[in-house]
């Protein structure tokens, strides 16, 4: 089997779904025996041939200030969907609904592959907050829609992306495919833990709380700083540590410092070393991510792994799973109801760590089993196609427009190819006749030098006469 893999972002850029797509490949790869090859915008000082997979840039616009450091991939470059075509993938995954999507429906024009798409990230909330005219941001919306509407399979992370992707005028069917985690089940060595953790104000005894995601305010960070105000003023003692980095950051910092947090709150910024994060989640003591914004949240199982709890929104999509008071907390979205579960919950930090073991043993899920499922998945859509029975796709206005595309795209590739055939074809024809034009003149300055010695002769002839 060969899948192609399609995401917007890819290394030197990290993100959860950049982080979803190197399980992928990795996965298929060394579990499966499947061969892999990845498309994405190219990146500046990206070094793609470190991969044992071929990854194939292409085209990309400079939108990092207007996106949070992601780049627009422009998908209509002939030259990359030459070469992945040339692949000759039997699926096609997309793990973005804008450019990544569009580029895998040009080459299913062109391989004949069916189209999987995984619905990861509420991508309307970003929508909203880069484009700032509504109705452009609607419109924006309405055409990501329209173009998950024109995959073969949708795929969601949890029960509540499914739904969210309805709330934007989706109609179509979509199948659970849950993402897994690349942290080994178990709780790192203490030596580990002392050296990661080493020169931050962590004393023994004391709770410590962690986030670990994008610095952003739809993650729930000012609900956590509120919390942990009300929870200080109640006389309880914490350390809150914060890893990651985005747009929010400094703010996020100034608002800590303005509710006199400042000694309480660690910014660590990114860490992008998985066996660090691995550290950070074995010390912490409880994990809080009060996000409604994150449709799996892949941190929550993180933390799971190395047997830590979380606290989590009621109803949220990243609570799928947890039972309040077993294997994490469920609280309303205020901070009122965070600092109160907080205070109470705190000071029991043995009850802390039954319920992490809980969480350990009861919602884990790794990698490997995460992607046999899809490798299953994966069969049973070609077993479908190869029947015929996969279901075909009511066509849109705008597929059209893509089977023209992509066939304009042929044409200049094969145009090209004429172009390089005619050149080849006129190089070898002037090496020739250079080649013919050498021996020519070769053999007529051999002629000539014959000439001159039998001259050379007569005249030595002559004066002996």
């Amino acid at each position: 089997m060969k899948v192609c893999l399609l995401n917007d972002s890819f290394p030197p850029a990290m993100d959860g779904v950049v982080n979803v797509v190197l399980n992928y490949a990795d996965h298929l790869r060394e579990d499966h025996g499947v061969e892999v090859a990845v498309g994405t915008p190219e990146y500046p000082d990206a070094h793609y041939e470190r991969y044992p997979y071929p990854v194939i840039p292409y085209p990309s616009l400079d939108t990092t200030a207007l996106t949070s450091g992601y780049r627009a991939g422009y998908p209509f470059s002939g030259k990359a969907a030459e070469e992945l075509a040339a692949f000759g993938p039997d699926i096609l995954h997309s793990h973005c609904p804008v450019a990544s999507t569009i580029l895998g429906r040009l080459l299913r024009e062109r391989v004949e592959a069916p189209l999987v798409f995984t619905y990861h990230t509420k991508f309307d909330i970003d929508i909203h907050r880069a484009v700032k005219l509504p109705v452009a941001a609607e419109e924006t919306i309405r055409a990501m829609v329209a173009n998950i509407e024109a995959v073969d399979e949708v795929w969601v992370v949890s029960e509540g992306a499914g739904e969210n992707l309805r709330s934007l005028g989706y109609t179509g069917d979509c199948r659970v495919m849950h993402n897994g985690v690349d942290f080994a089940r178990g709780r790192v060595d203490e030596a580990t833990v002392e050296r990661v953790t080493a020169g931050y104000d962590l004393p023994a005894g004391v709770p410590v709380l962690l986030f670990v995601g994008r610095m952003m305010t739809y993650k729930g960070l000012p609900l956590i700083l509120d919390a942990l105000k009300l929870l200080l003023d109640a006389g309880q003692d914490f350390r809150m540590v914060f890893i990651g980095k985005g747009p929010d950051r400094e703010p996020m910092e100034q608002k800590a410092c303005s509710l006199g947090l400042a000694t309480k709150c660690i910014f660590v910024g990114p860490v992008y070393d998985r066996d660090q994060l691995r550290a950070w989640n074995t010390r912490a003591d409880l994990f809080l991510f009060p996000s409604t914004f994150d449709t799996n949240g892949l941190v929550v199982r993180e933390a799971a792994a190395c047997g830590l709890g979380c606290v989590l929104i009621r109803g949220s999509c990243a609570a799928e799973g947890i039972t309040d008071g077993r294997n994490g907390f469920l609280i309303d979205e205020t901070p009122e109801a965070m600092a109160q579960l907080l205070k109470r919950v705190c000071p029991d930090l043995p009850r802390l760590h039954e319920i992490g073991q809980h969480a350990m043993d009861e919602i884990y899920l790794s990698w490997q089993s995460a992607i046999a499922a899809a490798y299953d998945r994966y069969g049973a859509i070609l077993d479908l196609k190869r029947s015929g029975a996969l279901p075909p796709k009511r066509k849109l206005p705008a597929d059209y427009l893509v089977a023209l595309a992509s066939r304009s795209m042929e044409e200049r590739v094969r145009r090209r190819r004429i172009r390089q055939e005619l050149l080849s074809d006129f190089k070898e024809t002037a090496q020739g006749m250079m080649e013919n034009i050498q021996e020519a003149q070769k053999n007529a300055e051999q002629r000539w030098a014959k000439v001159a010695e039998d001259i050379q002769r007569e005249l030595e002839a002559l004066r002996r006469e």
